[in-house]
């Protein structure tokens, strides 16, 4: 096959901004036809819901064609069958936005399967760093090991990694975190801010020597995910300060990675979208009428029940 369609790779620790900057990588897009996978931790497709605009919970499954000629596939492990479906649209290209609890290894060694390679390059692994976060003392929010771990192996893979969040940070710190990332990023590899770098065209061709890409840590894990796991909590709330509260109160514990979703609120006729990502949370509201799936928490394993049962309000305090 003469033409191969070049690949991204998205990759980057839970809240380091991935869906937001495809979101605008998307909006971009000049005509170009781009196919759009997304790769879930947990149950509920909510970010591929944020990606396209979409809160039908139906269409979370299926590929999509958006309004700007670009495609959309969520998936949870049926990869090749995604990739399949979407190179039958002919795009110009693709982007693969992984979970931040991914290691894209994995990933990369997947492009070398005979069904696969002759169809498809890897352009790049672009990985994303929370920059306030590095200079807090970790690549994430939360310190645990096995977060420091999936940076780590995220860094390894990159060939190219963006700042994320840099807005309100000074040369000095700025400085200092491309220096800290610099320890942990192969040689060769260039270190850029979110949106002043080209994210296509960097033509590494990952899938030829995936094994120059392995963290220090990741032959110890069979499963990529082992160390965590995710619920779907149905969740409705009195109002929007009753859902931030519970919420906030929910993050607090150093177990809870992330909650993310869409919840009812008894004093609006639209759902409330969350993310939250250690101290940080934003809440926003969604389409009027549209569905709200409840939330996803995500954590280290096991989910400690007692913030569980306290996470939501019942039903009857809508009323």
């Amino acid at each position: 096959m003469s033409h191969r369609v070049p690949v991204t790779i998205v990759t980057g620790f839970l809240g380091a901004g991935k869906t937001t900057m495809i979101r605008n990588v998307l909006n971009d897009a000049a005509g170009e036809k781009i196919g759009l996978i997304v790769n879930e931790f947990g149950d509920m497709g909510f970010d591929g819901d944020m990606v396209r605009g979409c809160l039908d919970e139906d269409c979370t499954d299926d590929v999509v064609e958006l309004t700007n000629g670009c495609l959309c596939c969520t998936v949870a492990d049926d990869f090749v069958p995604a990739l399949e479906a979407l190179l039958k649209r002919s795009p110009d290209r693709i982007v693969i936005e992984t979970s931040g609890l991914a290691l894209p290894q994995p990933l990369i060694a997947a492009f070398g399967w005979p069904t696969v390679k002759p169809k498809v390059t890897v352009d790049a692994v672009v990985t994303l760093v929370d920059a306030p976060a590095v200079l807090a003392g970790t690549f994430a929010t939360d310190p645990e090991a096995v977060a420091a771990q999936r940076s780590d192996d995220q860094l390894k893979a990159a060939d190219l990694v963006l700042l994320s969040k840099v807005d309100d940070l000074g040369d000095t710190d700025i400085a200092a975190v491309r220096a800290r990332v610099s320890e942990d990023i192969r040689e060769g590899v260039r270190i850029s801010e979110v949106g002043s770098a080209a994210l296509f065209g960097v033509g590494a061709a990952a899938e030829e020597n995936p094994a120059a890409r392995d963290g220090h840590h990741s032959h110890d894990h069979d499963h990529e995910h082992d160390d965590f796991n995710s619920v779907v909590l149905p969740a409705a709330y009195a109002s929007r300060d009753a859902a931030e509260a519970a919420i906030k109160a929910a993050m607090a514990n150093p177990s809870i990675l992330r909650i993310k979703g869409a919840v009812r609120l008894g004093d609006k006729p639209a759902p409330l979208m969350v993310q939250a990502v250690g101290p940080r949370l934003e809440t926003w509201f969604g389409q009027p009428g549209a569905a709200a799936g409840g939330l996803v928490v995500i954590g280290l394993s096991p989910l400690p029940q007692d913030v569980l049962d306290q996470l939501g309000e019942p039903a009857e305090a809508l009323h």
